[in-house]
């Protein structure tokens, strides 16, 4: 898998970047269907508390946390419980799904490709909170959402998702939120993939430290997507008014997704840490080979080294030191001593 180092240089141009994006002041995206099934978008902000009062029709608020007059409207127009508007500021905070008086709330965990970084394999993870009520639907989200976009895109296209009503839209967007984590799922199978070829065939050593930055990936993943079982457990079987029997059937669909998704990480996290395992013997493997390549060069040194040093001692008197074919009886010696502890070696098995 190749990779590219990410600079302190260029993060810093990401976070001005991503500063320079903040909005100013301005109304939230809205979308409205009257009960004549007249759909109007960008609504007035002041017709919010109207539209909700009123009970009909069907009324979808996307609200910018970076905004602060469209963060103020969750108490002052909506007039959700502080504590439900105060989960929502929370970037790090739990999944969950909590019933109130007039409405439920729900914040599930995002995830998207961190586009601002040369990092192949850098995500970014963010909380999506939603409201819940009888004609309304309120997403509260950061600089990015891609559920919410998809969502939109969808409206734009066709007004048909307003007709089904707030429960089937808050489930098309959580369920395009959670099909999010698909193509980094897949991304992770096509590296798995590559694995065995460049551990086994190749033995690229540079393998080691992407199993480690994969591996960290599928644990974050993991620790995200976990928590969201039982958020969509509780939609799918617990009892609510604001969702019909008939649409949770659909937060079903969602739940399995959930669980196919927890099931590929846990299968890739094995994966991963037997490649990593297969990994490490290959390394000793290698190391043994190369250990006995050593020890054969230092079996065939040994008689060259004793020979050679006992006749290097300064004595008068040395056998064969005078005789004309000395040097190459010697050789001979050392060279056939070398040879026999090799032979004895690689009969008990050593070599």
């Amino acid at each position: 898998m190749p990779k590219r180092r990410t600079s302190k240089a260029l993060r810093l141009r990401a976070i001005t970047e991503e500063a320079a994006a903040v909005p100013q002041e301005s109304g939230p995206k809205s979308w409205h269907r009257d009960a004549a099934g007249a759909v109007r978008r960008d609504i007035d902000p002041k017709e919010f508390a109207a539209i909700v009062q009123s009970g009909v029709g069907l009324l979808w608020v996307d609200v910018d946390l970076r905004v602060r007059s469209q963060h103020a409207m969750l108490e002052k127009v909506f007039q959700f419980h502080p504590l439900s508007v105060e989960d929502t500021l929370s970037p790090e905070g739990r999944v969950k799904f909590e019933e109130f008086p007039g409405y439920a709330f729900a914040v599930v965990r995002a995830v998207r490709f961190a586009d601002e970084t040369p990092e192949l394999y850098d995500i970014e993870t963010f909380n999506l909170s939603i409201f819940l009520g009888r004609n309304f639907v309120v997403t509260v989200h950061g600089q990015h959402a891609p559920g919410v976009d998809a969502t939109n895109e969808r409206i734009l296209r066709s007004h048909d998702l307003l007709e089904r009503g707030a429960s089937r839209l808050m489930h098309h967007v959580l369920d395009t939120t959670v099909d999010a984590y698909f193509p980094i799922v897949e991304q992770l199978d096509a590296f798995v993939d590559g694995l065995e070829e460049r551990v086994f065939v190749h033995f690229d050593q540079e393998s080691l430290r992407d199993i480690f930055s994969v591996k960290r990936l599928v644990l974050q993943l993991r620790r995200h997507l976990s928590p969201m079982r039982e958020v969509f457990n509780v939609l799918q079987n617990r009892p609510c008014a604001l969702i019909p029997p008939d649409s949770q059937i659909y937060y079903r669909d969602i739940y399995d997704h959930v669980i196919r998704l927890n099931e590929s990480l846990d299968t890739y996290r094995d994966l991963l840490s037997s490649t990593m395992d297969s990994y490490l013997t290959q390394v000793s493997n290698r190391m043994g080979i190369v250990t006995k390549g050593l020890t054969v060069v230092a079996t065939m040194s040994v008689p060259f080294v004793v020979v050679s040093g006992m006749w290097g001692m300064n004595f008068t008197v040395i056998p064969l030191s005078g005789w004309p074919h000395g040097f190459w009886v010697m050789l001979a010696v050392q060279l056939g001593l070398g040879g026999a502890l090799i032979w004895v070696l690689h009969r008990r098995g050593w070599l």
